[in-house]
């Protein structure tokens, strides 16, 4: 910009702005679906700075390190602890030997995805779990889950994120929201599932003192998702998890970007 002179930087804005006015306005067209599906459903959640944690405590902090109207750019340092916001437990979140966040093969992250409600029931009891007689029950009516799955529990708790009641935390701060019965972990463990996904906090439900489904789950080499949004707006059946986790060296897991093919 500097190696311009002011009349040929004249010259150009004249000639630019003469070509907007006549270009029509550029739209960006609907992509092709190649591959069947006809819809994408985004289930990951805005992450802000005070996004609910299990902690209690904020888990992102951001640092402006470079602005448009002073660098020419815009560039933030982020500062954040692995599991917050919609994201990714890697195998090693809860295992000494298994593998992290970015030696997990990207054909087991886009996989075909069960959904199983129990949101009418969470509606009323905010300790439920998904247990194996929920997913007996989606079996007699889907069908038996197949290996190379992923299990979601649609609570409708995504609904809450931006509450207090996301949390859900009692006055002696111990927390009340669904999760995954460690018996539901051990049948999908057998039908060879490849991972599941919560749309609260965390995988084994608020109660939980002793994680019992993060250590039966995780360490067989699985992964688990967790605060997903959107569960609601899918099928069933028929829909494809696409998660985007970060592959970075040695990461227990980490925000991810995850989508709904349906």
């Amino acid at each position: 910009m500097r190696r311009l002179s002011r009349r040929n930087l004249l010259k150009g804005t004249i000639a630019g702005a003469a070509a907007a006015a006549a270009a029509p306005a550029v739209t960006v067209a609907t992509p092709v679906r190649a591959n069947g599906f006809q819809s994408v459903v985004d289930l990951t959640h805005t992450m802000w700075q005070e996004f609910p944690t299990f902690f209690g405590k904020p888990q992102l902090e951001m640092e402006v390190l470079n602005t448009f109207s002073q660098h020419g750019f815009n560039m933030n340092r982020w500062l954040l602890v692995e599991h917050t916001g919609t994201h990714l437990d890697a195998p090693i979140h809860f295992s000494a030997d298994q593998p992290d966040a970015a030696e997990i093969p990207a054909e087991q992250l886009v996989v075909p995805l069960a959904v199983v409600d129990i949101a009418e029931r969470a509606q009323d009891d905010a300790d439920t779990q998904l247990t194996p007689d929920d997913l007996a029950a989606w079996e007699a009516e889907h069908g038996e889950l197949q290996p190379g799955v992923c299990v979601a529990m649609h609570s409708g708790w995504d609904r809450f994120v931006t509450t207090p009641r996301f949390r859900n935390a009692d006055d002696d701060g111990g927390m009340h929201f669904p999760g995954f019965h460690v018996e539901a972990a051990q049948m999908l463990l057998e039908r060879e599932a490849a991972g599941i996904a919560v749309d609260t906090l965390s995988l084994d439900a608020g109660q939980s003192k002793d994680f019992a489904t993060h250590y039966e789950w995780l360490p067989q080499n699985r992964w688990g998702l967790e605060a997903v949004a959107n569960l609601g707006e899918l099928p069933a059946w028929g829909a494809t998890i696409v998660v985007g986790g970060p592959k970075i060296a040695g990461a227990s897991g980490g925000p991810s970007r995850v989508l709904a093919l349906v």
